[in-house]
């Protein structure tokens, strides 16, 4: 295995073609506690400005999910009224779809030299690296940001504490169907050499 700093052309390969799993096609077994604990770690390795770790997680077991899906559902009919049927299975099995869902929040408070930005930049570098280290487990995952992750109620009854954020809840498991390629956007057009202006 080449080292960190020889270059890794296996490793290239894999991230040019990871890619997202619909949390629907996924099934059992998602990873056991060594490997979340694992995968978990690897989450964590990211740049953070300051050591001030401004993100944490919260993992949602598979045996939790319909008292989840349960909760949610009597929200939004509490807010809305009665849900059509399909609305309210959507509700109900928000958190069973995946053996494993990893809620990552978002700490990120005021500092003196660090920008709110840069803080909420970081989580979001978390939840990339989970999704990257779950496939590298033998795992699929999407990074889902669903409406209850900027609902106050909602993120609080899912663990969110007071001025905490979830930056998204990782769905993990097995796949049941061969991935599927997404179209992508043209490098070309995203590209721009900087020259300099008046």
């Amino acid at each position: 295995m080449p080292s960190f700093h020889s270059g890794s052309p296996e490793t290239l390969e894999f991230l040019r073609k990871r890619r997202s799993h619909p949390s629907v096609t996924m099934t059992g077994p998602g990873p056991d506690e060594a490997q979340i604990r694992e995968i978990l770690t690897i989450a964590a390795r990211v740049p953070d400005h300051g050591k001030l770790a401004p993100w944490r997680f919260v993992l949602y077991r598979a045996e939790q999910g319909k008292r989840i899906g349960a909760w949610l559902a009597a929200l939004c009919e509490r807010r809305n009224g009665p849900l059509e049927p399909d609305q309210r299975e959507k509700e109900l099995t928000r958190f069973t779809r995946a053996p494993l869902v990893v809620g990552v929040i978002s700490t990120a408070s005021e500092h003196p030299k660090i920008p709110l930005w840069e803080q909420q930049l970081s989580a979001g570098a978390v939840c990339m690296n989970l999704v990257t280290a779950a496939a590298a487990a033998g795992f699929v995952s999407q990074w889902l940001s669903e409406w209850y992750c900027l609902d106050d109620e909602a993120a609080r009854y899912l663990g969110a504490r007071p001025g905490e954020r979830f930056a998204g809840f990782i769905q993990i498991g097995t796949p049941t169907q061969p991935p599927f390629e997404r179209p992508r956007p043209e490098l070309a057009d995203l590209i721009t050499n900087w020259t300099e202006t008046e």
